[in-house]
């Protein structure tokens, strides 16, 4: 089988469209080949800045041919029919055969069809994948008419080594003849090398100084900034972003260790990492490798060979850039901190928020209230605390810093705090109100900040969903869905109580709402589900947890969380399934009954005849009472559902339900039904799979 080997050659590649690029370049060519009848084999890929290839395997040369027979009209059919037929099948009366079925006597059309030839089609398949290639923004280049990220330079298509012949056509009389070269770094090594395979590329770009495995650049940046960190017996800090964006820029990267002048070491060390972050893309470093009390040193990752003159020259002009950087940061700095947290919460009035939810300001007034109403429901919070943060949460959106920094935003507002002489726990709850940010970021530290932030998150969706301004699709322009999944990792992570339905309708009003919009609950439903998924308990599990939320309302998200945990944990063993089992059986046989007529809950001791049933009543009626309502409750109410498995499946091995007498079939069923109400107490297990 053949091995197509494509390597496309153009100028530098947005270093976050990469990763997604060269996975749609591998899928494009698979589907396309596939289409063609061809099977294909994904294999290997490399990217980088100016370069994409890819390995597809386990093709054919050429497919074999296909025989392919059409059933026409009848033989005796009108003139017109069969020339309608002829036309359709691309032959002649006279190329045509006739044929006696049962039906009886037709014309059929017998043709071969010639298999595809892998060098023939890829021409052809290229031209489309590049043409129709889902860049999120592209260009178009000199009199060309084909868009590309950036102006292309190269397209080669190898099969087993061998260059396909032919070209792309960009339009405007502009083409790029297919080859079998590659340019290596510009600056080291102007020569190309010949493409053969996937293997000696990658080898033969390493030695013109260009690493185009994505992966083992990537290493290399690792290991160079560890080596460099050393040097000083440091650490660099962990940036994963940082680290990714930096791989997309460089081809030969070289870590370059430059100095941070003293006096710009008294500036918060957030500062100093998104200053250096942010505009020049340099690492920070520190003893531990976090980013709590930084080191006056950074890394950057410069794009050629190793030289000690031209790396001191590289250093040192890293450095005064970054001096004139940071010495904007303190003037920002500085001219912030001379004006107190209540003189810029003032100017919060004059930032519009949104239309129809009037300022930032009015925001903040909301918030206040509300961090309030929500401290109350957390136990050891502070509530004045909170509602003191909360006033002053959004002021750092009026200062310098966040103006020129926005990634500042609510950290900056904890240091002004602290330097205006607030509390700790205002000054943190300032500080963390925005977390969290996403799945991997972390909560707040403080039962203040939780309520400050579930205030913030809690004011946003009901102002939204208030004016009507709800996710559609996979539209979510004010990240809603990101502000309720938020909401649900605090409660669930921090183990918060809360009456969630009645903050709501206590956030609606302080937006002047009569109530909260009547789909916001549900919404918050459906990301508790997306969220119970993501950790991976079955859907159907969550599927009966979630059936006892009533109509409108939010529920206590907490114990949904403790239940679905508990109930995914039961349903794994041995009790569990033959609980499941037990359950498939009750609600099987109720309705088929109830179709028939009602069935009472009533029942009659002296009605049971046989060992199981009065073992079976036994188990139901010293149930205690089943309930979700705390913690404890589920975890006593899932043990005592535990011991109805064997009764159960005893009862329905032993017993015959509907008995010939009327009074005993009746309590048997009444039985049943009593158990049903009884595992409905807990979740609907109609929602399992296989109940």
């Amino acid at each position: 089988m053949a091995v197509l080997f494509v390597e496309i050659g153009c100028e530098e590649i947005p270093a976050r469209l990469q990763r997604k690029a060269i996975s749609d370049l591998q899928d494009m060519f698979v589907k396309q080949l596939t289409a063609l009848g061809f099977t294909a084999e994904a294999g290997r890929t490399a990217i980088s800045p100016r370069h994409m290839a890819i390995e597809i395997a386990g093709l054919a040369e050429r497919l074999q041919d296909a025989n392919i027979e059409r059933r026409g009209p009848r033989k005796d059919a009108p003139d017109k029919a069969i020339e309608g037929f002829c036309q359709s099948v691309g032959l002649s009366r006279d190329a045509l055969t006739e044929e006696t079925t049962e039906k009886g006597t037709f014309l059929f059309a017998r043709t071969t069809k010639k298999g595809a030839i892998l060098a023939d089609c890829l021409p052809e398949l290229a031209q489309k994948v590049l043409a129709e290639f889902p860049w999120p923004k592209s260009q178009r280049w000199a009199t060309s008419r084909m868009s590309w990220v950036r102006p292309l330079r190269s397209v080669n298509l190898l099969v087993d080594g061998k260059a396909i012949e032919g070209a792309i056509e960009l339009g405007g009389d502009m083409r790029i003849v297919f080859g079998k070269h590659a340019q290596t770094h510009p600056f080291h090594a102007p020569d190309r090398i010949i493409l053969s395979d996937f293997d000696s590329y990658l080898g033969d770009m390493r030695k013109g100084f260009v690493l185009v495995d994505h992966k083992e650049r990537m290493a290399e940046i690792e290991t160079q900034l560890e080596a460099r960190a050393a040097s000083k017996n440091l650490k660099p800090v962990r940036d994963e972003g940082l680290l990714a964006e930096t791989n997309g820029l460089v081809e030969w990267p070289q870590v370059i260790l430059g100095q941070i002048d003293d006096a710009f070491m008294e500036l918060p060390p957030e500062i100093l990492v998104t200053s250096m972050r942010v505009h020049q893309k340099f690492f920070a470093l520190s003893e531990d490798g976090s980013a709590g009390k930084l080191a006056p040193y950074f890394m950057t990752v410069a794009n050629r060979r190793a030289d000690v003159k031209t790396d001191a020259l590289i250093a040192n002009g890293n450095e005064r850039v970054l001096r004139a950087r940071l010495s904007d940061a303190r003037f920002f700095w500085d001219q912030d901190r001379a004006k107190p947290l209540p003189e810029m919460a003032a100017g919060l009035s004059a930032v519009t928020f949104y239309e129809g939810l009037g300022s930032v300001g009015d925001k903040a007034k909301r918030i206040t209230k509300l961090s309030a109403a929500i401290a109350d429901q957390i136990a050891g919070a502070d509530s004045e605390m909170a509602a003191r943060a909360a006033t002053f949460a959004k002021a750092d959106l009026v200062s310098d810093m966040v103006g020129e920094f926005p990634e500042l935003q609510g950290i900056m507002g904890g240091y002004y705090a602290r330097h205006d002489g607030e509390k700790d726990k205002v000054a943190s709850a300032i500080a963390q109100h925005y977390r969290p940010q996403g799945p991997k970021d972390s909560l707040p530290e403080t039962k203040e900040g939780l309520a400050v932030s579930l205030a913030d998150k809690i004011d946003t969706l009901t102002g939204f969903f208030g004016i009507n301004q709800k996710p559609t699709g996979s539209r979510d322009p004010f990240a809603l869905r990101r502000a309720a999944l938020g909401i649900l990792r605090m409660v669930d992570e921090a183990d918060l109580s809360l009456d969630l339905d009645a903050i709501l309708t206590t956030s609606a009003k302080l937006h002047g709402f009569d109530s909260a919009d009547a789909e916001l609950p549900s919404f918050i439903s459906e990301r508790l589900r997306v969220s119970l998924r993501d950790r991976g308990y079955g859907h159907d599990v969550i599927a009966a947890v979630l059936a006892k939320i009533e109509a409108g309302r939010c529920g206590d998200i907490r114990l949904l969380c403790r239940l679905t945990s508990a109930l995914d944990g039961f349903l794994s063993n041995d009790a569990g399934q033959g609980l499941r089992a037990g359950w498939r059986r009750v609600a099987s046989i109720l309705e088929a009954e109830e179709k028939k007529s009602a069935i009472s809950n009533k029942l009659a001791s002296a009605s049971l005849s046989t060992s199981e049933e009065k073992a079976l009543y036994d188990a139901v009626v010293n149930l205690p009472e089943l309930s979700v309502s705390s913690l404890a409750a589920i975890e006593a109410s899932i043990t005592a559902l535990a011991g109805l498995a064997e009764p159960i499946n005893h009862f329905f091995d032993n017993v015959v339900v509907n008995s010939e007498d009327e009074d005993i079939r009746l309590n048997r069923l009444a039985l049943l039904s009593r158990i049903r109400g009884a595992m409905y107490e807990i979740a609907d297990f109609g929602q399992l799979e296989g109940a």
